[in-house]
């Protein structure tokens, strides 16, 4: 099974031509699927882009919503129109709405989209404003601690909902593929070479999620997990267990790059 993955390809930032040209790059290695990690376009194009990717690729993508991707809409219209698009698609799948996927006899998928948490680094004195705050609508007027309840309901969500997938998936399967968009440890929310500092960790890191597959992979030390993600364009690799390990892809806007051909038995 072959397996190339991508992250923060952000193709409303292309032409036509050049969308077309990354699709060309995705089928390089002659992948059997293709894994989306986040942040493709933005609302308002995103089922669009979606579309000419699968148009172009003709083989299963299996994917996570970013923060971008609900620019310009709200969180629960954008879901809802993914969980349309994963029924009446053939090739195009939303993780959290698809559940566990088997790729080989010893690996499966999982995946959520996570969120940036506020748990890790100090957000009170953050001077870190996002587009996030004015471009999706669920942040749209909120003063600062509302905003950190927020993401903070958002990342208990993503590991809430993603633990009994993983759990199942980890009975299955010897080892298991977690795609997710933001980093879910402080050592793997890579920016400019470094782990984040303080200032960018609280939006670059998914606490929750961390601690939920610390627990579940810490219970099952036979097991392995990769886990891949995005979010803050910056590319490193770090093992937090034995056998848990996730890797970070690097990302440029305008610029999409296939991180990686995996090969899995």
């Amino acid at each position: 099974m072959k397996v190339a993955w991508a992250t923060d390809i952000h193709l409303n930032f292309l032409s036509k031509a050049q969308v077309d040209a990354f699709c060309d790059r995705l089928l390089d290695g002659s992948p059997d699927v293709v894994l989306l990690a986040g942040d493709i376009a933005e609302a308002h194009n995103l089922e669009a882009l979606l579309g000419r990717l699968s148009d172009r690729l003709q083989r299963p993508i299996y994917f996570v919503l970013g923060n971008h991707d609900f620019y310009r809409s709200d969180i629960t219209f954008v879901r809802e129109r993914m969980v349309a698009l994963t029924q009446g698609t053939p090739h195009l799948r939303w993780m959290p709405a698809t559940g566990i996927v088997r790729l080989t006899d010893t690996w499966a998928l999982v995946g959520h989209d996570g969120w940036g948490d506020g748990r890790l680094g100090d957000p009170l004195r953050s001077n870190v404003e996002l587009s996030d705050w004015s471009l999706i609508q669920d942040f749209q007027h909120l003063c600062r601690s509302d905003r950190l309840k927020k993401l903070r309901a958002l990342g208990d969500e993503s590991a809430t909902q993603l633990r009994p997938v993983l759990l199942e998936a980890l009975e299955r399967s010897p080892r298991v593929v977690v795609l997710t968009h933001v980093p879910p440890f402080r050592e793997a929310a890579w920016h400019e070479g470094h782990p984040s500092d303080d200032d960018w960790l609280p939006w670059f890191s998914c606490k929750a999620m961390g601690d939920m597959l610390l627990d579940v992979m810490g219970a099952h030390p036979e097991r392995h997990a990769l886990v891949l993600c995005g979010h803050t364009h910056g590319a490193g690799e770090v093992s937090i267990l034995p056998n848990l390990r996730v890797t970070t892809g690097g990302a440029a806007y305008g610029a999409p790059v296939v991180q990686e051909l995996l090969a899995l038995e």
